[in-house]
Parts: C-alpha cells; structure tokens; sequence
C-alpha cells in the first residue's frame, strides 16, 4: 500500500511527518480528538498506513492494537469491515456521483423508517457536527423561534458554540459538555444568548429555562444518554416540556446510536424524540449522516435552504446499508457491552491490586477512565506512553468493537499489569511528567504552535 503514499512523503519519520503538517494545517489535523497531542505528544503514532479488525499498520510498519477510540467511534464494527467494504467497492465501481440520484438514500431511508417506525422522513448529511445544524435548522424553521436549550456535545457549528458567546456568566459554559476551553472566535457575537445549556438529569434547570424562554425556544437538542442512563423519569421529563411549550425535541445520538441499542439509544429507554440524529457508527468509518423524524417537523426543510453536492453520492448511503444490514443479523450492542465489561472489570481488580487511584465512568461500549490525583494529566499520558511499548494504542477510555475479542481485551490487561506498578509509584513518588520523555497530553482545545 506504500505506493499510494508520495514515496517523499512516505520516506518521513512520522513524527516529521507531523511537524511539517502543523505547518501546512492549521491544528494540524481536521479533527481535534485525533491530534496526538490528546494522546502523547511527540511520542503518539500520527498517521496509518492500512486499518483492519482492531489494528493499525503505522508509517512505519508497526503493527499497533487499536483499544482506544477506534476511529472516534465511527467503526463499531471495527476497520475495514469486508462486508461494509465490498458494498463501498460495488458502488465505486458503478460511479459514486453523477447527475441523477443514487437510489441507495431511497433505500436507505425505508430501512430507517422500518427500524424507528415513530419517524415519517429522513435528509441526510455526511457528517455529525452538519447533520446537527440540519437539525436546528429544522426545528428553528418549524417553530419560527431562534434560541436552543441543550446538554451535551454537539460539534463545531455556529448554533451551539454560541454557547460561550455570553456577555455575562461563566467564561465557558461549554466547559461541562465533553470539550473545555472551546473558543467561539469566528462565532458572530450577536448569537450571544442564543444557546442555553443545561446539565443532563437536571429536569428543574430545564423547567427554568422553559418559563424564561418557552415562548423563544426553538428545541431542546441532547444525547439521550452519554456517560450514565437517565435518572427515573428525566427523558419523559424532558418530553412532557417540550410538549407543554410547543418545542422540537431533537436526540443527538451520534456517539450513542447502535452500539447501546440497535437504531439508537432513544429505544432502549422508550422515549421518542420529534428528530433523532445519526453519524458516526451508522456507515462503519464512511461518511454518512442521517436526520429523521416526524413529518410535521421534517417537512420545515422545505421552508429553508439546506443543500449541498455531495450530500447526493453513493457511497455514504451503499455503506450505511451494509452497516445497519449487519447489525441486524449480529447483537453488536451485546458484543461491545461485553467486551467493555471485560475490560473495565479487568481494570478495576488490577488498579486495587496495585493501588492506582483509577475512575471509570461510561457505559460499557463506552468506558473512560481518569486518576483521581493531582498528576492525572502526566500519569494518564503516561499509561499512554508504556501502552506504546507493547504495540497498544490506549487513552483516556475504550470504544469497544465487534472486531474486539477477549483476546484483545485479555493482552491489554496483561500489559495493564505490567506497567501499573511503575505508574503506581508515580503517583506516589509524584514524578509522572518526569517519566513521560516528552510533554504531557492536552486536556481539551489548545492552540498549536
């Protein structure tokens, strides 16, 4: 597969490599959860060569296993599916993009609308952070209102980093919503006020900014679940709200559709939404992106412009059918709820053998962990940095796969047990950074020099 490489390009060590992409990409990379300064600066292998099951072939040749973020959750069922992958190979073949639709998204739609039978129609979009501004849109354009309650991450567009646009209040009200530090430059200041946040199983705050705002409210846009499940009542909460005051209540399930429950987390806990929102996980590593709901509510596409050329090829679509397709001939949720079970149990008896004050937090198919001590950045980059040293790609949490076997899970632990009494006497000693052999991870946004 070198020969796909510009051979100049390919004969760079890979970290060179980087250094001259900050210089040509602003941030380096498109996306910031794949910078390696996230991971293991300097030391974090930044680009691949060819990704199968659950491993990588670096630049370099190194073979890694892959127990981080397999590919930002997008390839649940792990890289380079061959299903998945013969049907992006058929539809390439045919042509991807012509003039004429692709009936693939006619298709596609009808198995969506099958899977979720409360929704009436689907747009589609190839990427998450857009696919949520379809959806505002939408629901701005149903309801003839401008401001938006949410909880949770929801990309990069305008509409949600609003949110740290406030004159007054906290520096970053983004700050509880997964990302800190996220700056609104760019974002046009008069969207201040436009985005209001509120924190997930907070059912009073939500009743708060109801009573303030109803009449200007637009929607209520949230991941139905991301870390823990709702508290009793919360979601039906949230429903009843909406409801009273006439607001679209939009479900992000970007990270938690089809791995918590096939079609999407919102079933699971028996609570429908007027638009459910789908990327990521939906086309196993292709992009694809789906906006579905109700008729009254979808129709209000027609009432704005929202159109884009490549939202029309192929291949999006061909892949989103394999993915959905397998997924209902294989329980995936039970495999990686499984699999991340195995891991965190794991984990949990080897750090109170060995005295390592880890916290873990998630769902199974999506656990994260952090030390509960004051070098939790170094001893973190650490665990990263001796991962490396046996071949394993490990961060701050594990997105499960189909591809994952206990196997998988079972060579991590074995590697967990050898380097977790280094990093207990780290921890103790206080002396992870010195340790590291390069700089310490970023927690959130930073700007790279």
């Amino acid at each position: 597969m070198s020969e796909m490489i510009d051979p100049e390009i390919n004969s760079l060590d890979p970290q060179e490599l980087y250094r001259l992409a900050k210089r040509l990409i602003p941030g380096g990379t498109q996306l910031l959860s794949k910078r390696p300064e996230m991971f293991a600066p300097d030391q974090w292998p930044p680009y691949y060569r060819e990704a199968r099951g659950c491993e990588i072939v670096g630049l370099d040749g190194r073979t890694w296993l892959d127990m981080s973020i397999m590919g930002v959750g997008s390839c649940l069922l792990g890289y380079n599916d061959p299903d998945v992958t013969a049907a992006v190979v058929r539809r390439v073949q045919a042509g991807s993009m012509c003039t004429l639709n692709c009936p693939e998204e006619v298709e596609l739609a009808q198995l969506l609308l099958e899977i979720h039978p409360w929704a009436e129609n689907v747009r589609y979009a190839r990427t998450g952070g857009e696919a949520m501004a379809v959806a505002v849109r939408i629901a701005r354009a149903r309801t003839r209102r401008d401001r938006v309650a949410f909880c949770g991450y929801h990309g990069w567009h305008d509409w949600y980093l609003a949110a740290n646009r406030l004159a007054d209040g906290p520096a970053d009200p983004l700050q509880g919503h997964l990302l800190p530090g996220l700056d609104p430059g760019g974002v046009p200041s008069p969207l201040a006020g436009t985005a209001i946040p509120f924190a997930y199983n907070d059912l009073d705050r939500l009743k708060a900014i109801m009573a303030e705002n109803g009449r200007e409210l637009a929607a209520v846009v949230m991941e139905p679940t991301r870390a823990v499940d709702p508290a009793p009542g919360f979601l039906e909460g949230v429903r009843e709200l909406c409801d009273a005051h006439r607001v679209v209540l939009v479900f992000d399930e970007i990270t938690s559709g089809w791995r918590l429950c096939l079609g999407g987390a919102h079933l699971r806990y028996g609570v429908t939404p007027d638009v459910a929102v789908f990327a990521k996980a939906i086309s196993n590593g292709h992009p694809m992106a789906a906006i579905i709901g109700r008729a009254d509510v979808m129709q209000a596409a027609q009432e704005s412009f929202i159109s884009s050329t490549y939202w029309t090829e192929g291949v999006g679509p061909a892949a989103a059918l394999a993915t959905i397709r397998k997924m209902l001939t294989i329980d995936v949720p039970g495999h990686v709820a499984a699999m991340g079970r195995r891991w965190r149990d794991g984990l949990e008896s080897a750090a109170r053998r060995h005295r390592l004050p880890l916290v873990f937090a998630g769902h199974p198919a999506i656990t994260t962990l952090r030390f509960d001590h004051p070098d939790a950045a170094a001893l973190g980059t650490l665990l990263t940095v001796r991962m490396l040293t046996h071949g394993i790609l490990a961060g701050s949490g594990f997105y499960a796969s189909l591809a994952h076997t206990a196997e998988h899970v079972d060579r991590y632990l074995a590697a967990a047990d050898a380097i977790f009494p280094e990093l207990a006497e780290a921890a103790a000693r206080g002396d992870a950074a010195a340790r590291i052999g390069g700089p310490v991870r970023h927690g959130g946004f930073a700007r790279l020099a």
